[in-house]
């Protein structure tokens, strides 16, 4: 069950092609259009497709399936619909990310730290979102998509550009400040940058980056109706990765290919992604960019606005009103899969991501008796952690 959100629609594609891979599942995709009163619906009705788009979004027909893969809270009341649409058959659903409806109302969550969620026999705690990562994606996009950038020095640095996110945004101030570490970086190293905006990229920012850029460059802008996109291309063919911190799925697929993974910090000062050291800013200058650049940033009341009652609501309970990233960053760095920009990568290779396997293991137990004896889940340092504890 697919939706409006990227991140989330990947972590859903990647289990069930992990399944479909894995274990032989075949599944099929469904995709929905939400009305603007969705919102309204989905909290007073229950179970029910009123929020949907029904001539844009797929049809739901009988027969009901025997598993939901879902994410994202406007997919819920639909899953819930079809299992009460299924009397007399067991449809098991399984949410990736956080829910909104109670908890117990799910046979499965496989969840990440950023959520905070309890520990209970339903939650699968993976350190990292799932991931669409493996050998012959990369192996085949490189070889479509190499030829295209011979012309650029090597090494190659792919930078990820995400967007805002909670109580962090990606101004024009953040979007020069990455071009120029970017093109630091890249110089210092003789190479180039390949560049990818995304979904959630603000135009302002990528106008202050393009401005900025001072190295060889090949730059893609993200377009819902481009006929190829080179992002896998990207991890592919990169020696090196720069990934804005604010999204945990591109950086769970950087990660995913193993290579050095730097973490771009979209704050600066008392509103940055770590803490600041010396009382320096990101780019050193303790100035927070140029005065041009601090003056753009009074276009962004709204979205500084939204973040300041985001940053607020991180304090107060209920916890799963919000989510707190920095978790996440804090368990790639711990583990050796990434570090800030600007801080030196470790000399060890960085350990694989086992997310995907886990939860394709705990999805499987959800049949055991029927479909045979599932795989065992591998344990993560986290569960580790947690029994330790």
């Amino acid at each position: 069950m697919t939706g409006h959100r990227a991140g989330d629609n990947s972590q859903v594609l990647a289990l069930a092609e992990g399944l479909e891979s894995q274990l032989g599942w075949p599944f099929e995709i469904k995709r929905f259009v939400y009305r603007k009163t969705e919102l309204a619906s989905n909290l007073l009705l229950g179970p029910n497709l009123v929020g949907v788009v029904k001539g844009v979004s797929s049809t739901l027909e009988p027969p009901w399936p025997d598993l939901i893969l879902t994410a994202g809270r406007r997919n819920e009341p639909i899953c819930r619909w079809i299992q009460r649409q299924a009397a007399g058959q067991r449809v098991r659903l399984v949410h990736v990310g956080r829910t909104w409806a109670a908890i117990g109302r799910f046979d499965l969550i496989v969840t990440t730290p950023q959520y905070r969620l309890p520990d209970l026999p339903n939650i699968l705690h993976n350190e990292t979102p799932l991931h669409r990562i493996h050998d012959d994606r990369l192996e085949a996009q490189a070889t479509a998509w190499r030829p295209r950038f011979a012309h650029l020095p090597e090494p190659h640095i792919a930078v990820i550009m995400g967007g805002n996110s909670g109580p962090y945004t990606f101004d024009p101030a953040a979007g020069a400040r990455l071009a120029r570490q970017a093109s630091a970086f890249a110089k210092a190293r003789g190479g180039s940058l390949l560049v990818t905006t995304s979904a959630r990229t603000p135009p302002e920012a990528l106008a202050a980056f393009e401005q900025a850029l001072d190295a060889p460059a090949y730059l893609y802008r993200w377009s819902a109706k481009a006929k190829e996109n080179p992002y896998f291309a990207f991890l592919a063919l990169a020696d090196e990765l720069i990934v804005t911190g604010d999204s945990m799925s591109m950086l769970a697929e950087a990660c995913a290919t193993r290579k050095p993974v730097h973490i771009f910090d979209l704050g600066e000062g008392k509103y940055a992604m770590r803490p600041l050291r010396n009382g320096a800013d990101r780019d050193g200058t303790g100035q927070g960019g140029s005065e041009s650049e601090r003056r753009s940033r009074a276009g962004w009341q709204r979205d500084y606005l939204r973040a300041f009652i985001f940053r607020m609501a991180m304090k107060v309970p209920p916890k799963r009103m919000t989510r707190d990233i920095r978790i996440v960053h804090g368990k790639l760095i711990e583990t050796g899969r990434a570090v800030w920009l600007g801080d030196p990568f470790p000399k060890a290779a960085p350990p694989p991501l086992e997310s995907v396997d886990r939860a394709v293991a705990a999805v499987a137990a959800l049949f055991d008796g029927e479909l045979g004896s599932p795989p065992v889940a591998p344990e993560s340092p986290a569960d580790a952690g947690r029994k330790a504890g």
